[in-house]
């Protein structure tokens, strides 16, 4: 890699309010703000709206969608073209 064209990666915080739920892992993601870890060293955190623990699909909550009933009911509604 060609040095001093790359961003910095390193420890990352995200936190996801909603959910109660914050991770440590590395990105070149940054913030100005920071937080104390569990480990006693702070590290920039940034703030995310949905993360695994809130998001439907991982948490189960997900809708099931009747596609075959909208389909069948398209055709009542519009009819058959044949």
């Amino acid at each position: 890699m060609k040095p001093g064209i790359h961003p910095a990666y390193g420890p990352v915080v995200f936190r996801d309010k909603a959910a109660g739920f914050a991770f440590l892992t590395r990105s070149t993601a940054t913030s100005d703000k920071t937080v104390e870890w569990e480990d006693g060293n702070t590290y920039p955190v940034i703030d995310v709206e949905i993360s695994s623990r809130s998001h439907p699909f991982y948490t189960g909550t997900a809708r099931v969608l009747d596609t075959a009933g909208r389909v069948e009911r398209f055709q009542r509604r519009y009819g058959s073209t044949s």
